[in-house]
């Protein structure tokens, strides 16, 4: 594969799920982590990507940027939008982090009078600005790659609250392999607040259907309802429905 080929798969992989690992991409990729690492130099120094110890995090999610920039805008707007209805006065909620909660939180109307719980910094300023909705920030240790707090005070706070919707952006879900991540601290903090809540909604970019990562939050079957841009018969998302799955 040539640079420019492997440079392209790379910043796609980057800004699908907003971090990546060096051993994930050159196992994907089959070249050397060496190789990886030069990879990542070069676009880190050519502005494309934000370069991490083992990895590289996405510019669109971690920088100031427009909305042009944010990766696949117009399919997490649609699934925000589908996943507004879902959400009544008088509800608490969790909210985990990503660009597919904040579309919603911007999508919330001032009317909406519920509580929303959340570790992510930026998700927790964008409810604030809706003058009906009470914001509660999860204590703990900032994650700079994920912008959520983590560790035991996040999830000790969790376990307190028992919440009537849990709405999550994921990296990876598969009929079979369940919701998973690369990253265990996130792992944690979606794996408590699902346990926490009546109902579970898992937010997702048809491109993360379907494929796996290392870690595992709980089984496709621990989520009540599947939101994702396509129309909810689409032939990909036939296996979620056959497992009991509601799809949006």
């Amino acid at each position: 594969m040539l640079k420019p080929e492997r440079h392209a798969l790379i910043l796609h992989q980057v800004n699908l799920h907003n971090k990546v690992l060096s051993t994930n991409l050159s196992e994907l990729l089959k070249v050397s982590e060496d190789t990886i690492r030069r990879d990542l130099i070069e676009l880190s120094r050519d502005g494309k990507i934000i370069k991490v110890h083992g990895g590289a995090l996405s510019r669109s999610f971690h920088k100031n940027v427009k909305d042009k920039e944010v990766y696949a805008v117009e399919s997490k707007r649609a699934i925000a939008a589908k996943a507004l209805h879902l959400i009544q006065d008088g509800m608490v909620v969790f909210t985990s982090g990503g660009t597919t909660i904040l579309e919603l939180a911007r999508m919330l109307p001032d009317n909406l009078r519920a509580t929303f719980v959340t570790g992510s910094i930026p998700a927790a300023l964008e409810y604030m600005y809706h003058p009906n909705i009470e914001v509660v920030l999860l204590g703990g240790r900032g994650s700079r790659n994920s912008k959520i707090t983590v560790g035991g005070t996040a999830i000790a706070a969790i376990r307190q609250i028992n919440a009537d919707l849990c709405l999550i952006g994921i990296n990876a879900i598969d009929p079979y392999a369940g919701i998973t991540d690369s990253d265990w601290e996130v792992v944690e903090v979606k794996r408590a607040m699902i346990q926490q809540a009546k109902k579970t909604v898992a937010l997702s970019i048809s491109e993360k259907v379907n494929s796996k990562d290392q870690l595992l939050i709980c089984d496709a079957t621990s989520i009540d309802v599947l939101i994702t841009e396509l129309d909810p018969n689409d032939e990909r998302l036939a296996a979620y429905k056959s497992k009991g799955v509601k799809l949006l």
